[in-house]
């Protein structure tokens, strides 16, 4: 828990404990960046505020994604503008809270994040996965939902965050399939989800621009619809 606000991080860590949840608190930005390069492989999740002293959220989130792409970050903060929770989102947070929250609320999306983490580490287990299978086979695109592995045209895509690959993965499943932010909501975040619906732009953004960096875009705007994957029309 990155949090500067001694009665929130109180609050929420009775909340924890009742969960049985082991939780670290850091109080800015420098301590929370350096906890983590010390023990990245030991924590589950982080909660980010996002209006740190020494270090804001934006930096540390940037910073916590350069050493780990996957962790799930919930960004915490006051500011309530769209600019913001964009932002927040486009660095690599996987969900955003606007305080005052309800302590049930981010209890349930700390768990959804978790859950999904833990049904992947699953997966990853399982001795029937042999390196060659793919869920997801395409012109261009490979995807294995048990190694979260993504290849696009042979070149492997290793920086997607949690909800990145999730979207990704959603889409390709049907090619040409145009989904609205609303089912993608549903479908990737899976559970009630209070914040704006530009979260799925933010994400949607940030997935081209790692796409972009191995090929050609495959992800098209349908305008006043949403979102679809089509690589039929790409060439190598």
């Amino acid at each position: 828990m990155v949090e500067d606000d001694n009665s929130v991080a109180q609050m929420m860590g009775m909340f924890f404990k009742k969960e049985g949840w082991q939780q670290d608190v850091a109080i800015d930005g420098v301590e929370a960046v350096e906890m983590f390069k010390e023990n990245s492989g030991k924590y589950d999740l982080i909660t980010l505020d996002l209006n740190l002293p020494k270090k804001d959220g934006i930096q540390v989130a940037k910073e916590v994604r350069e050493i780990s792409p996957t962790v799930p970050i919930i960004m915490l903060t006051a500011r309530g503008s769209e600019s913001d929770q964009i932002l927040g989102l486009g660095i690599g947070a996987d969900d955003y809270v606007t305080k005052p929250f309800s302590p049930i609320a981010l209890i349930a999306r700390i768990k959804a994040l978790h859950r999904r983490v833990m049904m992947d580490n699953s997966n990853n287990s399982d001795s029937n996965v042999t390196k060659g299978d793919f869920d997801i086979k395409t012109d261009h695109l490979k995807i294995s939902k048990a190694r979260r592995e993504v290849l696009f045209d042979d070149h492997p895509v290793t920086t997607l965050t949690p909800k990145e690959f999730d979207l990704l993965f959603t889409m390709a499943q049907k090619p040409k399939q145009v989904f609205s932010r609303e089912q993608l909501l549903e479908l990737v975040w899976g559970y009630e989800y209070y914040g704006e619906e530009r979260t799925v732009d933010a994400h949607i953004k940030k997935l081209r621009q790692k796409l972009e960096k191995e090929g050609p875009q495959v992800i098209q705007t349908v305008w006043g619809v949403g979102y679809k994957f089509d690589d039929s029309q790409v060439t190598k």
